[in-house]
């Protein structure tokens, strides 16, 4: 990441209710949220697409789990599960990483 660290994190996830690949991304990012980016504040946003279709209509979700990073901007956008190693995924969303 270029720059000063940033001190707010807010994080998107757009689901389609409850499937197992929803529950991974969820767990992944609270993982996330929890362990390597601990020392900012971290908001984490679930939106379900099928109780809020509008939302996902408004952002153009097309693929559920999408994950949208809102700030620190640039917005970055990711489209699955989240299973790859934390490293990787703060690397796709150009947030630190400590290596805690």
């Amino acid at each position: 990441m270029n720059g000063p660290a940033p001190s707010k994190i807010v994080l998107h996830l757009y689901v389609a209710g409850r499937s197992p690949r929803a529950e991974r991304a969820i767990a992944t990012l609270r993982r996330l949220c929890e362990r390597e980016l601990a020392r900012y504040e971290c908001d984490l946003v679930i939106i379900d697409v099928l109780a809020d279709p509008q939302q996902a209509e408004a952002r153009k979700i097309l693929a559920t789990p999408t994950l949208i990073k809102e700030f620190p901007e640039p917005p970055r956008r990711i489209i699955g599960d989240l299973g790859v190693p934390p490293e990787e995924l703060l690397a796709a969303l150009n947030l630190p990483y400590d290596g805690l």
